[in-house]
């Protein structure tokens, strides 16, 4: 990270924010913002919750997997596989130069799988025991971005482009177990990340012979197991439930492996690829420790028949971050949630829409990168639950649904050099149909 800051120094940092090419228009993802710390963290929930703003502290529901608390795979009713996929784009709008950039991205949320472990035992039943396992894959960040600075050496224009890409996934195997009101649960797994920073200064007139374009590398590895816990209480009112729930992880240490990169190099004038000159610095496998910061979240839910109202409140100790050594330029972050979902008809309806589930929410809070100036973040979303198939009850095996979330987040504000909109879509499949249950027959 030293090396980076020598490249990039302190008073230079915020140029990375506003020197954007309009090449965002023809990339994947391209957020200079994902610079720092472990770059952009993506939505943590499935596409349902997302849709009532994200919460997922006190939210319940047998045909989705709740990833955010692993309390609640004790609730688990039917096998479900859970595949959530999304669509985002970007708008970036600076205020030095004036301009606006595009760019969208396409990604799968999360690839997972739940079963409940005590389906069909009387025992279970009548004791109001529930127990549920769950293993998947899914992204937590990404790194993104390439922007680019015009300077001058010796009478000469030169260009430096910025380039990132990388960010931190996880593959997890979770399990919960419900006593009556009561669900404890934990995930497990193991967490790996990237972060690959590349430097190229090159001249744009060529007028100087002796100078070559020299690209400085910097590529780190790092890799660990994990561990996130989850509760969650349900008080019974009149016609429903109110839910408490906790989530949240430690302070986590995991080994690197960095490796740093000067090389020459030159364009094709054909073309234009990078044809390697020389290597002038290298070392490569050094060894040090990425930590990542704790998080805690909590909320409620009060669950009638016909409506379900809930918040949660997250915090993460951003300033526990360490890359090798050093802070980066991140902070403590929190955000608030608020959601709502309406059910026309929860016992069951021969009308498709009245057994749809429409759902909206928004969320509010301060976003953890440090460099412009304090970030705001807002999210609106809207979204539903679509039954695949209408069912005739709810132990019939044939309980299938997609999700659907549509979400409009602003980065920044006025204070800020560059603001981002993000239009996400995102929609989810929860299948736990009759492919996953073995009948028996007389």
């Amino acid at each position: 990270m030293q090396l980076v800051k020598q490249i990039i120094p302190k008073h230079k940092l915020t140029f990375l924010l506003f020197a954007v090419l309009p090449m965002f228009c023809f990339s994947q993802e391209n957020s200079p913002y994902s610079r720092y710390g472990v770059g952009n963290i993506l939505p943590a929930g499935n596409i349902a919750n997302r849709s009532m703003g994200g919460i997922s502290a006190g939210v319940t529901d047998p045909a989705t997997i709740n990833t955010v608390n692993p309390a609640t795979y004790g609730n688990l009713v039917l096998t479900t596989l859970d595949i959530g996929i999304e669509y985002d784009g970007r708008t970036i709008n600076s205020t030095n130069p004036v301009g606006n950039f595009k760019s969208n991205n396409g990604i799968i949320s999360y690839l997972q799988v739940g079963f409940p472990l005590l389906y069909g035992n009387k025992k279970a039943i009548k004791n109001q025991t529930g127990w549920g396992l769950t293993f998947g894959l899914k992204p937590i960040s990404r790194i993104n971005y390439k922007v680019s600075n015009l300077g001058s050496i010796s009478n000469d224009t030169t260009n430096t482009i910025y380039e990132g890409n990388g960010g931190v996934n996880e593959a997890f195997i979770g399990t919960a177990l419900k006593i009556k009101n009561f669900s404890v649960g934990f995930n497990s797994g193991y967490l790996f990340g990237s972060k690959d920073y590349n430097t190229k200064l090159s001249l744009a007139n060529d007028s100087a012979d002796y100078f070559y374009s020299s690209n400085y590398q910097t590529t780190t590895h790092f890799g660990g197991v994990f561990l996130d816990a989850g509760m969650q209480y349900a008080i019974k009112i009149k016609e429903g439930f109110i839910r408490l729930g906790a989530y949240g992880n430690l302070k986590r240490q995991y080994n690197a492996t960095k490796d740093d990169l000067r090389e020459t190099f030159s364009y094709n004038s054909t073309s234009g690829a990078i044809v390697k000159i020389d290597s002038i610095f290298e070392n490569a496998g050094q060894k040090g420790k990425v930590v990542l910061p704790s998080t805690i979240g909590a909320g409620f839910t009060i669950e009638k028949p016909h409506v379900l109202l809930g918040a949660d409140f997250e915090s993460t100790n951003w300033d526990a971050y360490r890359f090798f050594g050093e802070k980066d330029f991140v902070k403590n972050s929190w955000l608030g949630k608020f959601g709502i979902q309406y059910f026309p008809s929860p016992t069951g309806s021969s009308k498709y829409f009245n057994n749809v589930r429409y759902r909206a929410g928004f969320s509010f809070g301060n976003d953890y990168i440090d460099v412009d100036n304090s970030m705001p973040i807002y999210t609106i979303s809207l979204g539903g639950t679509f039954p695949l198939k209408l069912r005739h009850s709810f132990y019939d095996h044939q309980y299938s649904f997609m999700n659907l979330s549509l979400e409009y987040g602003k980065r920044g504000n006025n204070s800020n050099i560059i603001k981002e909109n993000t239009f996400r879509v995102g929609v989810g499949f929860s299948l736990s149909d009759i492919w996953f249950t073995r009948e028996k027959y007389q």
